[in-house]
């Protein structure tokens, strides 16, 4: 490139005006493609420790609303099961009315129903979600629940038996914000699950049912039930305190994220206008340019 020592002094600085044109308008096509301010934590300035707190934020409300979410799901398995509970005392208490009234058939009725809702009851006490026994306690690895050997002999109506459990005693709960957790848990040897599988025991193993008999098991079953249906009211409000506390989690979560695009992110289009601009600075610039570097005193004698 040839350059007078008239003209050195001008190209030059045309010479930094373009580059410096040149550079921002780099850096802007980066922000246009990418809609950020920048591409590391370095170039938000004085920013940056907003930004990288609003991200921590952010992640933070995400593992709230996932563990709140997971710990729903369990808790809609665990009030489901309980509702089939609740619904088969139900069956089994009206059996036992209509057998109350001295007829062998419905009291045998009763008998073959009960037999097969404990085998029922043993099943839904090893409900599982997950890979996890909803009912264990802290032990979800394994089923806490086992009839073999509870399932023989009448029992007692008036003695709690939970021989058929080896979960443990830990109730779940989930935390779902910096300062609330919600416990949700019911193991299976719970009262209200205790005295289905003692009533249903009772009568299941029974060869024949008595007046006395049947006064007993309706008595046991209809504090089962109303033991049952207030174990489902418990699981119905872990439930709401939950999805509410998700909610709350994933609204803060919105508004963390619209602080963290506002301060990291450019309007787009106002990036592509200044860029013409620029644009059309640039041309002038290398216009100016080569007009400079064109000159010379033949041309201007001719």
């Amino acid at each position: 490139m040839a350059m007078r020592v008239a003209t050195f002094a001008q190209t030059s600085s045309l010479i930094a005006d373009a580059l410096r044109i040149q550079s921002v308008m780099a850096n802007e096509q980066i922000q246009e493609s990418s809609g950020q301010i920048s591409s590391d934590f370095g170039g938000y300035g004085s920013t940056a420790q907003h930004v990288v707190n609003l991200q921590v934020s952010v992640t933070r409300a995400q593992s709230y609303v996932d563990a709140a979410t997971l710990a729903d799901s369990r808790v809609q398995v665990m009030y489901s099961a309980v509702g089939s509970m609740t619904d088969m005392v139900t069956q089994l208490r009206s059996q036992l009315s209509a057998a109350s009234t001295g007829s062998s058939t419905e009291a045998n009725s009763a008998i073959a129903t009960a037999q097969q809702y404990l085998e029922q009851m043993g099943s839904l006490l090893n409900t599982q979600y997950d890979g996890q026994y909803v009912f264990a306690g802290g032990k979800t690895e394994a089923a806490p629940v086992d009839i073999t050997s509870f399932a023989t002999g009448t029992g007692s109506t008036a003695t709690a038996d939970t021989s058929y459990y080896s979960g443990d005693g830990e109730v779940a709960s989930v935390r779902v914000s910096a300062d609330q957790a919600v416990s949700y848990g019911v193991t299976a040897d719970n009262s209200a699950f205790e005295e289905v599988m003692r009533v249903l025991k009772f009568v299941a193993n029974s060869t024949s049912l008595s007046s006395s008999d049947i006064t007993q098991a309706l008595d046991l079953a209809s504090t089962a039930l109303d033991d049952t249906v207030a174990v489902q009211a418990r699981l119905s409000g872990a439930a709401s305190q939950i999805e509410t506390a998700s909610t709350r989690q994933s609204d803060y979560k919105s508004f963390a994220e619209t602080l963290s695009s506002d301060l990291t992110g450019v309007d787009v289009a106002a990036i592509t206008a200044q860029l013409s601009t620029y644009q059309s600075q640039l041309t002038a610039s290398y216009s100016a340019l080569g007009k400079i570097l064109s000159m010379n005193l033949a041309s201007y004698l001719k």
